[in-house]
């Protein structure tokens, strides 16, 4: 059996291991593919490290193995013995091979300056040091980040999160040095200057004094022949990196004269038998690659030598960079500094607005490169433009000029010529996507990504394959289902317009009318009839509100929203009171103990700061309420795509680092939008300081005390594919603050699909976060003043569904578990005792239709709880369970 050992398994490795695996599967030469990775943790995304200071678990950054892909991880490997083809690890293990992959990656270089290695000094390369990091900087004030490049304005944005003042201190004259000119770097300074962090260029760190218990005191600093000292409780070493050659060197391979293990076109070391790819590697024009697209060409390039056929040699590499340093877009594509002999420059740039854009034109009118600072939204189709034979599509101030500015359109796909590379990491060609969409029927941006791996790097050419998508003319069904042509959004509008009130007036006059509907139009026509009037606890219409299960209503309802509780996967149901806030009185709480011990139920305090109750009997749901309404509680919706909680910390109440009162906030946002249906389920929270332990930026609205207000983000996501959310307004007012998430929230409801998350809702709106600004702040559509009607009228006209049910005789007649036997306990509940409390076991299986959203608090996405609650056993045949929807 072949054997194929890659040493290291950062980005690259983990991208070298993966290629290798998809070949070895078609290989005829069975092929053993083992991984020794220094770090006791898998790959993950060094590049989007700063999302740890964002809420983010390291979890969330973790790729998955590749199949057939042996890991020796936490076990470092020491030396490399080239004559018997063995490398040895830390704990003695010796692994032979046939080939042998070096992607040891780069270490961090730290100036030695005295006292470079004190206490409150760290580097920032893995999520250990992030750790290490975020636990020191608790209680700190200050902290200094030493280098301006790309790593040192990501640890300056996460210090700034933690709530510290933070100092950049650059030795050149200006940041980001490689990816920007003397232009560039000025609006990024000037930038960065405004949101607070305070910049030092052409400074050097002479020395780290150290303090009591040997802590970092203070940074002593030369600007010229000044010396000063800036006191700091933290500091970042961010001032480059260096390759992890030693492997290479120690078992006698040639390196380069500032290192990097030499390699050919093929990635190949002077021992045929040992490859070096991404950082440790220097390529054959001679430079160390510090970017991970270059190390991914290089991992391809290897793959296909050793289990491919007819491999691209590696020469050189494409330098593009485009990132979001601290809320600030900055990106630079090809030539970017006019290096090539007779290229011309065209600029454009506004100091009061932050913005600098400069394109380097060839002597033939070709787009060499360009550098973009404080909007890079046309960075997805200049940069596959660069460098190719295809003149420039159009004049330099149409490409340079904002729009609006009356410069002309916008630049398209169709100015892309097909040998146009549109995915950098991935070395994807327009022509290649054009291919899966027209070839391969990839009708969707998800369908490219799998086809082709397009976009599922650093993502930022996702925008440019949807309109790929546009330009091939692939239109996808807009229709709800089988009985609306019409999208959920249009739906909407109908009713909205016409005053609809009912699912079967809408079916016949809007949609087939062929049959009653399915499980798809129903819940969905409900959740826009609820959020229009047509619901208790959304705004009256025509004099008077119906409760959500009266009449035709209750036959449109999800599986939970029947019976207004969480069924469970054994069957029994959950009871979740609306606890806003997180903030309880003793005597509540007592009476949820009361409830609790006297139903039997097991109870949970869950991640939104609510408790919860399982194990009732459908039977037991009215009783249950009416002793937590007569306590003063509500119904915490979590069975309902509706607001779910609104999280928050205890804020300048009590903790000493508050700034604003985030408990009082919270509970007035989950007061105003208690009850409100929405297409997905809505998480919320309130963080009282920048420390962000609401982890606020985790969830679809979320606010961020400042000293002179709220910051507001959105759009941020939980579940299988997290999202952080994105900054959406700073230091607002306490009732801007509120004006501008009800209008969020009302155009959400409004615009969304079926079931699309607010996430995923932003990511597929054309134009995205900056569309969503201009209709929101800037009120580009016309449409605030009706979605602040629309807002007042649904917290005007709410109503706690649990209180109505139980005060309604013939709501209560839909809560038995068998309509034979009304009062009859389920024969078939046993119980035993978990961690000191009783717990419910039935073998009844779920209603008609399944169970969403069985853990109230779960983001899982309803297809899958579908399929997991229709796989639970058949009830007993002896009792007939009541009719869902009855």
């Amino acid at each position: 059996m072949r054997q194929i050992v890659i040493v290291g398994y950062g980005m690259v490795g983990h991208r070298c291991a993966e290629l290798l695996a998809e070949r070895a599967a078609n290989s005829a030469t069975p092929v053993q593919i083992t991984v020794l990775g220094e770090e006791p943790r898998e790959a993950y995304d060094r590049v989007h490290l700063s999302a740890l200071f964002d809420g983010k678990d390291p979890a969330d950054l973790t790729y998955p193995a590749p199949p057939g892909v042996e890991l020796k991880l936490g076990d470092p490997v020491t030396a490399i013995d080239r004559e018997r083809k063995v490398v040895l690890t830390a704990s003695g293990a010796e692994f032979r091979y046939d080939d042998l992959v070096l992607a040891t990656g780069s270490y961090p270089f730290v100036p030695p300056v005295p006292g470079h290695d004190a206490t409150g000094a760290f580097v920032y390369r893995t999520i250990d040091d992030v750790e290490a990091i975020k636990d020191f900087a608790a209680g700190r004030k200050v902290g200094a980040v030493v280098g301006g490049g790309l790593l040192g304005l990501e640890a300056a944005g996460a210090l700034q999160a933690m709530g510290l003042e933070t100092h950049v201190i650059e030795f050149g004259p200006r940041l980001m040095g490689v990816q920007v000119d003397e232009g560039g770097g000025q609006a990024l300074l000037s930038r960065i200057n405004d949101l607070g962090v305070t910049v030092h260029c052409s400074t050097r760190t002479e020395a780290v004094e150290i303090g009591e218990g040997g802590a970092v005191y203070a940074l002593v600093l030369a600007k010229g022949d000044d010396l000063s000292a800036l006191p700091v409780d933290l500091v970042v070493f961010a001032a480059g990196v260096r390759a992890r050659d030693q492997l290479g060197r120690e078992c006698g391979l040639a390196v380069g004269e500032r290192g990097g293990i030499r390699v050919d076109e093929l990635c190949r070391t002077e021992d045929p038998a040992i490859y070096a790819i991404g950082e440790c590697a220097q390529a054959v024009d001679g430079r160390v690659y510090g970017l991970v697209a270059p190390g991914y060409a290089m991992a391809e390039t290897v793959a296909d030598h050793l289990l491919g056929s007819d491999p691209s040699p590696f020469r050189s590499a494409d330098l593009s960079t485009k990132l979001k340093l601290l809320g600030v877009e900055v990106a630079s594509f090809g030539d970017a500094f006019g290096s090539t002999p007779g290229a011309l420059s065209a600029l454009y740039s506004d100091s009061t607005a932050g913005l600098y854009k400069k394109l380097v034109i060839g002597e033939d009118g070709r787009l060499l490169g360009g550098i973009l600072v404080g909007d890079a939204s046309a960075y997805a189709t200049l940069r596959p433009l660069a460098g190719t034979d295809a003149p420039l599509p159009a004049t330099p101030e149409q490409l340079l000029l904002p729009a609006g500015s009356g410069a002309g359109p916008a630049l398209g796909p169709d100015a892309l010529p097909d040998s146009a590379t549109v995915c950098s990491c991935h070395n994807v060609t327009k022509g290649s996507i054009n291919a899966a969409i027209h070839e391969q029927g990839c009708a969707d941006v998800a369908a490219i990504k799998g086809c082709t791996k397009a976009g599922t790097g650093c993502g930022s050419c996702v925008p440019l394959l949807g309109q790929l998508l546009s330009a091939a003319g692939v239109q996808t069904s807009k229709a709800l289902c089988r009985h609306f042509e019409q999208s959920r959004a249009e739906l909407y509008e109908i009713v909205l317009v016409t005053g609809i009130d009912s699912f079967a007036r809408l079916l016949a006059e809007h949609g087939n009318g062929e049959s009653d509907g399915c499980e798809v139009c129903k819940p969905a026509v409900a959740s826009i009839l609820a959020s229009l009037g047509g619901t208790l606890g959304a705004a009256k219409r025509n004099g008077a509100a119906k409760h959500i299960l009266a009449g035709e209503q209750a036959a449109l309802q999800d599986t939970n929203d029947h019976f207004l509780a969480n069924i469970q996967r054994n069957g029994s149901y959950s009871v979740v009171p609306r606890i806003p806030g997180g903030e309880i009185t003793p005597e509540k709480l007592i009476v949820i103990g009361e409830v609790a011990r006297d139903f039997g139920l097991y109870t949970k305090i869950t991640g939104g700061q609510r408790i919860d109750l399982f194990g009732a009997r459908v039977e037991q749901l009215p009783q249950i309420w009416r002793r937590l309404v007569d306590a003063g509680f509500e119904s915490g919706h979590a069975y309902g795509k509706a607001l779910r909680t609104v999280k928050s910390c205890v804020g300048s109440e009590w903790c000493r680092y508050g700034v604003q009162e985030s408990v009082k906030m919270a509970i007035e946002l989950e007061l105003r939008y208690r009850g409100l249906r929405s297409p997905h389920k809505l998480k919320a929270a309130v963080s009282g300081c920048a420390r962000e332990c609401a982890e606020a930026q985790s969830k679809d609205f979320g606010v961020i005390a400042t000293e002179q207000g709220w910051n507001l983000y959105v759009g941020g996501n939980g579940g299988f594919r997290p999202r952080h959310a994105d900054l959406f307004a700073k230091d607002l007012s306490a009732e801007e603050l509120i004006r501008t998430i009800d209008r969020f929230l009302m155009f959400y409801i409004r615009t969304a699909d079926r079931l699309e998350r607010t996430a995923s809702w932003i990511e597929r709106m054309e134009g995205g976060l900056d569309h969503l600004k201009a209709v929101i702040l800037e009120d580009s559509l016309g449409l605030c003043a009706e979605l602040d009607r629309l807002m007042a009228q649904h917290v005007e006209s709410y109503a706690d569904e649990w209180r109505a049910a139980i005060e309604d005789p013939e709501t209560l007649r839909r809560f038995v578990s068998f309509v034979n036997a009304p009062q009859t306990p389920d024969p078939e509940i046993k119980f035993e005792v978990e961690r000191g409390q009783i717990k419910p076991l039935l073998t009844i299986g779920p209603p008609p239709g399944g169970g969403l959203d069985q853990d109230p608090e779960s983001d899982r996405d309803t297809a899958d709880e579908l399929a997991e609650a229709a796989a639970g056993p058949d009830g007993a045949d002896s009792l007939v369970p009541a009719e869902v929807g009855a």
